[in-house]
């Protein structure tokens, strides 16, 4: 159906004539088919944003309706690849324009040539239903792909065959429906779990602070605001290279282009912890940056979870980085000011917090639709970037309202060069008695022991801080003074990680069981020392010390024999100094 131009407002284009539309549906506006999307329908006028730069439009250019909603295409290619906000290649649009992306290029998603090499797993007269694999193709190294039966089809299957096929090519029939590689599938329509379940197996990212202090679970959510400079985007990079997830999905909202340059360049040659090969074989890109069409945020973040959604329904743990989300309200601010909608608080449409909503619940763990009854989760963590770092803006707010998970950044710990510079005092976690059962079963008993001691020494150092810029450490007593000791070693040997340390820059949860087991076993042992007559001065003299510091540099196979040495040697330098204290 075609129409014609009516208005032109930067991204905001007014049609008319495209009866019969429906919101949501895809168009292409102008001689060179810009893509747009219908966002408002009043009457015969049908409000349009486009995702590419609309200079040049005019009054009575043609519009022209695709006849479905904003979609993405999905089948095996997309692992490895990096996308544009609408789900453009960029590698084929650059041997298309250039290093400049010309407006009106229309290239397919995935590779129309390829052939793969699909193995069936089911046969011809089986039953199957929505969700049910047909079989599976070898997409990368690591990652096998599961051609699954398309939603709203099910029947028996009259004809199935292994070979190499192209993603267009059909593989199976389903009565009469003919079944290929690829689907369409809406970005906005959430895909469905069978069965959503509670969340409780931690998402393990290697960083000390989250994963002891304020864990996510698989399937669950978490936000990262901060100021300008505080370190939400290295947060990001640091959990897509090292979070034990089978597909990671890294989606740049809006974010300035050397930083979305950095993620380019640098994740084709970081390796992948587990198998040695490269990150790129279980991972996803799309790439939005900051001088991009503003309208064009907004897909970007709705494409990566479509995305990371259907990996998800193949079984596996999925992890979904969105960076910022402050970009994508700044554009949902911009078609709602255009739009002339009522302005909700600091001129963000008053539906933010629904959309905000909405994008956050499509994560989840649960079973799968399918006759295997197979177990996937999409975890998403969202940073968002608030002006000056102010946490009472909306968009931070909004999302907390959702997020299970909130790691606030600090800009003072950064500037300190803490990483991760999360202020334990304003961060929290609600999954910690999720996998509370998980960690002591498969860690340690004492884990959560451990872990809310150090938090409550931490707790009491910020307290005691206030005291100390008054009057002076002097004016505490030995047990406050042995608390500021121990916190900062808490700080500086278990909290601060380098980013650039081969070995630093991950720890199982293991190793930070037994970093802050050693850390807090000494304190204890230190406290009875204090009763015995010791002094603070004394405590700060153990040789033990410099070892503590050193830990988090040892291998992971040889931490467990490491701190039990250091115990050991802190138990007896504090044994006998009760003993010189009893002789004495």
């Amino acid at each position: 159906m075609a129409g014609k131009i009516s208005k032109v407002s930067g991204p905001l284009i007014i049609a008319t004539g495209l009866e019969g539309v429906r919101m949501g549906d895809m168009v292409k506006v102008g001689k060179i088919g810009i893509i747009g999307e219908i966002i408002e329908i009043l009457g015969d006028n049908a409000s349009i944003q486009v995702y590419e730069e609309s200079a040049g439009l005019k009054d009575g250019d043609p519009v022209e309706t695709q006849g479905r909603p904003l979609s993405v295409e999905l089948g095996p290619g997309l692992l490895g690849n990096i996308f544009d906000g609408i789900q453009r290649p960029l590698r084929s649009l650059m041997e298309e324009s250039g290093d400049f992306i010309s407006r009106g290029i229309d290239v397919p998603s995935l590779d129309q040539k390829k052939k793969w090499e699909f193995k069936a797993s089911v046969k011809a007269g089986s039953k199957v239903a929505a969700g049910d694999v047909l079989g599976t193709v070898q997409e990368t190294s690591l990652i096998t792909h599961k051609i699954m039966v398309p939603h709203e089809v099910s029947g028996t299957v009259k004809d199935i065959k292994s070979g190499s096929f192209g993603i267009n090519d059909t593989i199976a029939v389903i009565d009469n429906h003919k079944v290929t590689m690829k689907i369409f599938w809406p970005v906005r329509k959430p895909r469905p779990l069978a069965q959503k379940q509670s969340c409780s197996v931690p998402l393990v990212t290697g960083q000390r602070i989250i994963d002891t202090f304020f864990p996510i679970a698989k399937g669950g959510t978490a936000c990262v605001p901060g100021p300008f400079g505080a370190g939400k985007t290295v947060i990001q990079h640091q959990i897509a290279k090292w979070a034990d997830a089978d597909i990671i999905v890294f989606v740049g909202c809006g974010e300035r282009g050397n930083e979305m340059t950095d993620v380019l360049i640098e994740f084709p040659e970081l390796k992948d912890p587990k198998s040695g090969k490269s990150l790129m074989e279980r991972t996803i890109l799309i790439a939005n940056t900051s001088n991009m069409p503003i309208a064009a945020r907004e897909a970007s973040v709705y494409t990566g979870i479509a995305i990371a959604e259907y990996y998800r329904d193949m079984g596996y743990n999925v992890a979904l980085m969105a960076d910022s989300t402050s970009r994508w309200a700044e554009a949902l601010r911009e078609m709602s000011g255009r739009l002339e909608e009522m302005p909700g608080e600091e001129g963000y449409p008053a539906y933010l917090g629904t959309r905000v909503a909405e994008f956050y619940e499509r994560s989840g763990w649960g079973i799968c639709h399918g006759q295997d009854k197979r177990t996937g989760s999409l975890s998403v963590i969202g940073s968002v970037s608030p002006p000056g770092g102010d946490l009472s803006e909306p968009v931070v707010q909004n999302t907390l309202r959702v997020a299970k998970v909130f790691w606030g950044l600090d800009y003072k710990l950064a500037h300190q060069r803490h990483f991760p510079a999360i202020n334990w005092l304003i961060s929290y976690s609600l999954y910690l008695s999720n996998i509370e059962k998980y960690l002591g079963k498969n860690i340690a008993s004492d884990f959560d022991a451990n872990r809310a001691q150090a938090l409550n020494l931490l707790n009491q150092e910020a307290k005691l801080e206030e005291i100390v810029r008054l009057v002076g450490v002097d004016a505490l007593s030995i047990k406050e003074q042995l608390v500021l000791v121990i916190t900062k070693s808490i700080r500086e040997d278990f909290l601060y990680q380098s980013a650039f340390d081969a070995i630093d820059q991950y720890s199982s949860m293991k190793k930070q069981y037994y970093l802050l087991k050693t850390i807090v076993s000494i304190y204890n042992a230190a406290a009875s020392a204090l009763d015995a007559g010791a002094e603070v001065k004394d405590i700060q003299q153990l040789g033990v010390w410099p070892r503590i510091a050193r830990a988090r540099f040892v291998e992971e196979s040889k931490i467990e024999a490491e701190t039990s040495d250091i115990m050991n040697q802190a138990f007896d330098e504090i044994n006998k100094l009760k003993g010189a204290l009893t002789h004495a």
